[in-house]
């Protein structure tokens, strides 16, 4: 199948990249490059033994993307671009909803007007809101309290509706949870821009240098140590899901929601003590205040995507850690370092 991926060269997209072209896949990437390098796909090809035709092209710019289609065909799209982080959304709500809702809608036309109607979608667990009870289930009313994750509500509408009303559609949600990890070569691996959003990244800084310690915000949670439960899912078998999502909607139409997710809740002391076993020593932290909005505990019911698509988590948390950690290892400035 020749696929095309959005955001094909960031953390999640590469490593889904590279499972695409091991399983016998075709694939294309566009990417803006906003907040991702070039170089993670040059070294997925350095992997895998087979090439990636790029794209450097915005979802903004349609006259682009009429372009992409038209000068090679594609079987399905899986689209992962998009702005990201749920702090700056609140606080440029129209950059992002301009940029992922628009850009998807631009993605759609594009995509019908050449005849292209399969997409596995990269939604996520932020779409459950902070009023529906853990664990998440595909069939609880969703509601997003912030930009970023009404951004993937919205973009998730669309695509039902767009499903209810032209039944030649194939389409899957993915709803995922915290990714985390590398592929275990630590030749990709997570690379964000200045200051990391999210947990294991902000840990893994710490661990080689970049920052000096972590804060952990709120140890006064109703939960076993205190501090919040997540839920982590390797990038690789976040990945495995994405392929298996595209293998099963590939035979059949309709709209399809799915979690991506271990259905474990690990708290951030458990993913603190687990990347120290990981680097050998232990690591400086800080407790302090909780900040606004952090749930105390969620974590998915991954049921669903077990009986649908034979898909489950295969990596433990420490597994997770030391993959995470001989990336960044290797990899001091992330790809910077090439």
């Amino acid at each position: 199948m020749k696929v095309l991926v959005t955001g094909g060269s960031g953390y999640i997209g590469s490593h889904t990249v590279l499972t695409l072209l091991e399983a016998g896949h075709e694939v294309s990437v566009l990417d803006n490059l906003v907040n991702s390098s070039a170089e993670s796909l040059r070294r997925v090809e350095e992997l895998t033994g087979k090439s990636v035709t790029f794209h450097q092209v915005d979802l903004l710019d349609e006259a682009a993307l009429n372009e992409l289609f038209a000068s090679e065909p594609v079987d399905a799209v899986i689209h992962f671009a998009g702005l990201k982080a749920v702090g700056e959304s609140t606080q440029q709500p129209l950059r992002y909803y301009h940029n992922n809702v628009t850009g998807t809608i631009n993605l759609l036309r594009a995509m019908d007007a050449h005849g292209v109607r399969t997409i596995v979608f990269s939604s996520s667990a932020t779409v459950y809101g902070g009023q529906n009870p853990y664990p998440y289930i595909e069939k609880m009313e969703i509601g997003s309290d912030n930009p970023y994750g009404r951004t993937k509500e919205h973009i998730e509408d669309i695509l039902s509706d767009l499903g209810a009303a032209d039944a030649r559609w194939r389409i899957a949600l993915l709803r995922y949870f915290n990714p985390v990890g590398a592929h275990p070569s630590g030749r990709i691996g997570e690379d964000p821009l200045g200051i990391p959003n999210n947990l294991v990244p902000f840990i893994a800084q710490v661990a080689v240098g970049r920052r000096e310690k972590l804060m952990v915000f709120g140890a006064d949670y109703d939960t076993p140590d205190g501090t919040a439960l997540r839920d982590y899912i390797h990038v690789m078998d976040l990945a495995d899901g994405h392929v298996a999502a595209l293998d099963y909607v590939a035979s059949h139409l309709g709209v399809f929601r799915w979690n991506l997710g271990s259905g474990i809740g690990s708290s951030v002391l458990d993913v603190l003590h687990s990347f120290e076993r990981a680097v050998g020593h232990e690591l400086p932290y800080e407790i302090t205040a909780r900040r606004p909005g952090d749930l105390p505990a969620f974590w998915a019911d991954p049921s669903a995507a077990l009986a649908d698509l034979g898909w489950s988590t295969t990596k433990t948390l420490d597994q997770m850690c030391e993959d995470h950690w001989r990336w960044q290892k290797n990899n001091p400035q992330g790809y910077q370092d090439a």
